[in-house]
């Protein structure tokens, strides 16, 4: 990295110390800053299903999760142990393509089995050079998301970017750029409220939230010049898929010729967007608010947790490898 970069705790969420996992409770923040202990595969998958972290947390939890496994003592063996550990994470939540992440550490483990390599050391030797080669990348994301906001520029953005974009804000700052960010609430969970403008008040950068159904407007009276945004999963063909009101944003967009960005990570696995599994939340989750039922009577709730923004409406993405 060109310099030292002001790390956001959204950043890097789960970090494994004395043989626990300890995730950040994104669903505290901004009220308190609680770390999960995450000890077995059981308590990993119930810390993805409850959101407490996600997106890229969730993408380290899964990775850290082999690790946790690899270091706990059993009767059952280690390459059966591990493809259970797989087929839990895998199952976990249909939208996000953690059985991209799983193969490869399965293809560690397969590829030492039955060799005199000792499959532990091995896998867990590449499981580390793993997550440093992704640090490293996301590490050079951030300069990259410095680079394309331009001094003067207002950024609208939706749900979170698990530190990347508050991290380039901290940088525009040191290059004496002045720019403004404008942060959807993003119902239900309230991301764009309690992370995004929390972490970007953090870095000391300008933030204004806006309900999501004010998008059209805050365009139409020109408030905006670009939109940034992270994605849960890419496709062959340049669709991606992202936080739910992803797609009405990218088509108000083009609407009015406000170039669109998306954060990617790249991938053949799925051709187009209409093959992404769209994962449908419990409806109660659209009709609660802190545990507490706020409409009345019997109401059906309807909440697919993402959607799909074709590529035509992306100006540009900026990508990430994760193989």
């Amino acid at each position: 990295m060109k310099s030292k970069i002001k790390e956001s705790p959204l950043f890097w969420p789960a970090k494994m110390k004395d043989g626990v996992l300890h995730v950040l409770d994104e669903t505290l923040i901004p009220e308190q800053m609680h770390y999960v202990e995450v000890k077995n595969t059981k308590q990993a998958v119930n810390v993805i299903r409850q959101m407490k972290t996600r997106a890229f947390g969730q993408f380290l939890v899964v990775l850290q999760t082999f690790v946790l496994e690899l270091n706990r003592k059993s009767k059952t063996g280690l390459l059966e142990r591990l493809k259970e550990t797989a087929d839990a994470l895998n199952n976990s939540r249909p939208t996000f393509p953690f059985s991209e992440v799983t193969s490869i550490v399965l293809g560690w483990a397969e590829k030492v089995e039955h060799e005199k390599t000792d499959t532990k050391t091995y896998v867990m030797k590449n499981i580390e050079g793993y997550l440093q080669g992704i640090r490293y990348r996301r590490l050079e994301r951030v300069q990259k998301i410095a680079e394309l906001i331009k001094d003067g520029d207002s950024i609208l953005t939706h749900c979170n970017v698990s530190g990347e974009l508050a991290m380039a804000a901290a940088i525009c700052q040191d290059q004496g750029k002045e720019i403004h960010f404008f942060a959807t609430e993003t119902r239900p969970y309230f991301q764009g409220a309690k992370l995004t403008c929390w972490e970007l008040k953090r870095m000391g950068a300008h933030v204004t939230l806006i309900a999501d159904n004010a998008v059209g407007t805050v365009m139409a009276d020109g408030l905006v010049n670009k939109v940034i945004v992270g994605s849960d999963r890419s496709c062959a063909n340049g669709d991606f898929a992202n936080k739910i009101g992803t797609y009405q944003i990218a088509v108000l967009a083009q609407e009015f010729d406000i170039p669109f960005y998306a954060l990617t990570q790249p991938s053949d696995k799925v051709k187009k967007g209409e093959d992404i599994p769209i994962e449908i939340r419990e409806a109660k989750e659209l009709l609660t608010f802190q545990g507490k039922k706020y409409i009345q009577g019997n109401v059906d709730g309807y909440y697919p947790g993402f959607d799909v923004v074709p590529h035509e409406f992306v100006k540009d993405t900026i990508a990430i490898n994760v193989r």
